[in-house]
C-alpha cells in the first residue's frame, strides 16, 4: 500500500481559499498512492484560535466539496485532514450558539465521504480549542482495502485508550492529522512510536509546517511500522513523504508476538 503524507505549510499571507485550491491540486498529483493524508486544520491553523469562528464551515461546505472533487479526480482515499465545523442549530432555537467541532474528514477513491471524525480530546487546558470547539464522543474506523483505519486527531495521540478502542473495533492502521507545535517534537516521535508498539499497528501521523498564530509547527511527519520501527519521516518544511508499506505486517506481528491476547484490564464489555 502506498501512502502520501502531504506536510503543506500554513502562511497566514495565503488566504484560505488559495491554501485550498493549492492543497486539492496536491492531492491530484498523488494518483499514484492509494491513500493521502492532509493534516489537522490546515485551512485555518490548528492555533488561530481567533479564526475558528469566522472560517468555520458546514460538514458539506467549500472544503468538503473541493477534497470531494480531489480525491475523485486522483482515485485515492483521502484523510483530508480536520476543518474547523459550525452545525447549524436545529431549527426553531433562534439565539441558540451553534456548536463548533474539529471535524476530519474521510473520501473514498469515487469521491464519497467515507467518515467523518469530531476529536474527543480538545487542546488549551481551559482555553482556545478546549473552549471554543465542543468534544466528539465516537472513535470512527474505516474499512480500507486491505487495512481498515482508525481515525485519530493529533492532542488524541496522547490519549491510548483511544487507540485501544479503535483497535477493539477492528484497526489495523492509526491515520492521524496534526498540529503538532515545534517545542514538543520530541514527543510527537515518542508518542507515534509508542501508540505503533502498544497495538501493534501502523501509525501515519500527518503534521503541518509553517507558523500558526505565531506558533512555529513541528513539522516530521512519521510513518512507523507495529514494532515501533520509523520507515519514513519528513524534515521540519513543508514536504510530501510518500512510502509503501504493507499492511499484512499487522496480522504478522501480532501472531509471532500476541501481547494484545494477553490483555486483562480495558476489555470491551462482551455483549448480554
Amino acid at each position: 500500500m502506498r501512502a502520501s503524507l502531504l506536510q503543506i505549510a500554513v502562511d497566514e499571507d495565503e488566504s484560505v481559499e488559495v491554501r485550498r485550491l493549492r492543497a486539492a491540486a496536491l492531492v491530484r498529483e498523488q494518483a499514484t498512492a492509494d491513500l493521502v493524508v492532509l493534516p489537522e486544520l490546515w485551512t485555518t491553523g490548528a492555533f488561530a484560535y481567533e479564526r475558528f469562528a469566522d472560517e468555520a464551515e458546514p460538514l458539506k461546505g467549500p472544503t468538503y466539496e473541493a477534497m470531494a472533487q480531489a480525491a475523485s479526480d486522483a482515485g485515492v482515499w483521502l484523510h483530508a485532514g480536520s476543518i474547523p465545523e459550525r452545525v447549524p442549530a436545529p431549527s426553531g432555537s433562534a439565539g441558540e450558539e451553534e456548536p463548533l467541532y474539529n471535524t476530519s474528514l474521510v473520501f473514498s477513491p469515487s469521491g464519497e465521504l467515507a467518515a467523518a471524525y469530531r476529536k474527543i480530546h480538545r487542546f488549551g487546558f481551559d482555553k482556545g480549542e478546549a473552549v471554543l470547539m465542543s468534544a466528539g464522543e465516537e472513535p470512527v474506523t474505516v474499512r480500507l482495502p486491505g487495512t481498515t483505519v482508525g481515525v485519530a486527531t493529533c492532542y488524541d495521540l496522547r490519549f491510548p485508550e483511544l487507540f485501544r478502542a479503535l483497535v477493539d473495533a477492528g484497526a489495523e492502521t492509526f491515520v492521524l492529522s496534526a498540529g503538532w507545535p515545534e517545542r514538543r517534537r520530541a514527543h510527537w516521535t515518542l508518542l507515534a512510536r509508542a501508540r505503533a508498539v502498544e497495538n501493534q499497528a501502523f501509525v501515519l501521523a500527518c503534521g503541518t509546517a509553517g507558523t500558526h498564530a505565531g506558533v512555529p509547527q513541528a513539522g516530521h511527519s512519521i510513518v512507523v511500522d507495529p514494532w515501533g520501527e520509523v520507515l519514513a519521516e519528513a524534515g521540519p518544511g513543508e514536504e510530501i513523504l510518500t512510502v509503501d508499506f504493507d499492511p499484512g505486517a499487522v496480522a504478522t506481528t501480532r501472531e509471532l508476538f500476541p501481547a494484545l491476547k494477553d490483555r486483562v484490564l480495558g476489555l470491551p464489555t462482551p455483549p448480554r
